[in-house]
């Protein structure tokens, strides 16, 4: 990309106004992060000071958010990872999804009378892959002690840290759900309401676990008192999870799955996750010149619907944890395939019989770190909806994620509900490699938005010029089964020209995720980085 910067057109200076970005990106040649709190990327920049490297930093990234961000991550919910070593030519998958527990029947549902399972409930708490995908990253590649990885994260949780102004937002917008069960209003509630904006928030006992990970390492949550108070919660309140549940969990090196997007290769996590919709999407959206049609026009935002819908209607069908379904994977990312779904699209026409997935509540964290060795991170950890579950299991401090109410109860569908078996999953990091060597290391967190934003963000640096900061920053759409969510910034005459296709247009504003990246210079080696500014983050590099 000899004409391009940063993976956007070269500019001498920032064109006023700077159409789709409000600041210039962060650069930096010894490390970068880029997160969504200011306290992880500045406590995991200080871990890649001290001579750690970016799998170090990263999983000290993460666990900074799960005290500082409690509703959208945690020790409590899963992880996956995409990691490229210096002197490798692909990246490592890391698999941190947990699986159902042995309890699961699908006749416990059918006898009560449910035909879903409500992320409210117990029966949605399957066992939490973080912890274990943490220390299996950290066992193959880290360079740095865990107690000290770990340290920042128990030190703002037993201390305190401020509430930044969308956590603080998001907080209250969970506080019926928290007040719902006790130890969860006792956790992560004042006096019954949430922390305001700029308020000391602590919680003891989250720092307790966290300490006794840091010294007892992974079977200190899955086989010492984490896990059985966790088990005894569930055993309490009618859930499924066994004490052999946790004490046999693994997390799981998986490869990843990749398409060539003019000239890029894209790497992202296979099923169980919904990376394979992230790369039929481009598959399907190659063959058209984007830039002619100008961005997030009413032409461009057309395909970008159309290719969801129908990644979307694939996903429902056929994606489920590939050790208990057969999932057609090279069929479904391969270009013979996604060139019959072309053709599926009207330019003129939104379908209307395609089934859309349905829109999630996705409060999850995305984060990425690159070191000056080269060594990249796309990593991202979740607890799916806002505080998961809303249980807070014991004395724990931990609230339980709810992905196995993503299972079908479906007795014929791949993804059913079943014991030990790993559910549909929504999150995707994602890598971009060319020649071999890590370029991008991206991803947008937000439920069904991470496959749409992932198509969304690679084309405004492929094919719209834009640096990772602008990226990020421009207008996005959001498809779901209630109709077309489009931001502020896209205008009235896209609008109507959308309508006039037949899209339902909805007025949504917290649908679109939030994204980070890291754009890595193939000719000097300049670490550009990019935060995006709907969520408190930033990207710091050094």
């Amino acid at each position: 990309m000899s004409n391009r910067h940063s993976g956007g057109k070269m500019h001498g200076d920032r064109p006023p106004p700077n159409t789709f970005g409000t600041r210039s990106p962060v650069l930096g040649t010894k490390g970068m992060v880029a997160t969504s709190h200011p306290l992880a990327s500045s406590s995991a920049l200080r871990i890649l000071q001290e001579g750690g490297n970016a799998v170090d930093a990263a999983i000290c990234a993460a666990a900074v958010l799960n005290v500082v961000e409690p509703m959208s991550t945690g020790i409590g919910g899963d992880m996956f990872a995409l990691v490229h070593m210096s002197g490798s030519d692909r990246p490592v998958g890391l698999n941190g999804n947990g699986w159902s527990g042995s309890g699961t029947r699908l006749d416990y549902f059918a006898k009560n009378g449910l035909d879903t399972i409500s992320p409210d409930s117990i029966q949605s708490v399957s066992v939490p892959g973080a912890v274990a995908g943490w220390y299996s990253l950290h066992e193959r590649f880290g360079a740095t002690a865990m107690a000290r990885i770990l340290a920042p994260a128990i030190e703002y949780a037993d201390q305190g840290f401020a509430v930044t102004e969308v956590i603080a937002g998001q907080w209250g917008r969970n506080r019926e759900r928290l007040l719902g069960y006790g130890p969860s209003a006792e956790t992560f509630l004042v006096s019954g309401r949430a922390p305001r904006h700029g308020e000391i928030f602590r919680c003891p006992a989250l720092a307790r676990s966290l300490r006794e990970i840091a010294e007892g390492g992974p079977r200190a949550f899955y086989e010492g008192r984490i896990a059985d108070e966790i088990v005894a919660c569930s055993e309490e309140l009618g859930g499924f999870l066994t004490k052999a549940d946790f004490a046999e969990f693994y997390a799981e090196w998986v490869d990843p799955i990749s398409t060539d997007y003019r000239g890029y290769e894209v790497f992202e996590m296979p099923a169980s996750t919904q990376g394979i919709v992230a790369l039929e999407m481009l598959n399907i959206l190659e063959a058209y010149d984007l830039p002619a049609m100008g961005h997030n026009s009413a032409e461009h935002l057309h395909l970008v619907i159309e290719a969801k819908k129908l990644g979307f209607a694939d996903r429902g069908a056929y994606i489920a944890d590939p050790k208990l379904s057969r999932v057609p994977t090279e069929t479904l990312i391969s270009k013979e395939y996604a060139a019959s779904l072309r053709e599926r699209i009207d330019p003129g026409r939104a379908a209307e019989e395609v089934s859309p997935g349905r829109i999630e509540h996705g409060d999850t964290v995305y984060l990425s770190v690159v070191d000056g060795e080269g060594n990249a991170v796309s990593f991202i950890n979740s607890l799916f909806w806002g505080f998961g579950s809303a249980i807070v299991a014991g004395g724990t401090g931990i609230c339980l994620q709810n992905r196995a109410s993503l299972f079908s109860l479906d007795p014929d569908h791949p993804n059913r509900a079943e014991p030990r078996k790993r559910p549909l999953h929504t999150l995707i990091p994602a890598m971009v490699v060319r020649s071999g060597r890590p370029c991008f290391s991206f991803g947008v967190m937000g439920g069904d938005m991470q496959p749409q934003g992932h198509a969304q963000i690679l084309a405004n640096v492929i094919d719209f010029g834009m640096d990772p900061q602008q990226a990020g920053e421009a207008a996005r759409v959001c498809h779901s089964s209630d109709g077309v969510a489009l931001e502020s910034a896209i205008g009235a005459d896209v609008r109507y020209s959308l309508l006039e296709r037949g899209h339902q247009l909805i007025n949504r504003i917290d649908v679109f995720g939030g994204y980070q990246g890291i754009w890595i210079d193939p000719d000097t080696g300049v670490l550009s980085g990019g935060s995006d500014p709907r969520k408190d983050g930033c990207a710091i590099g050094w």
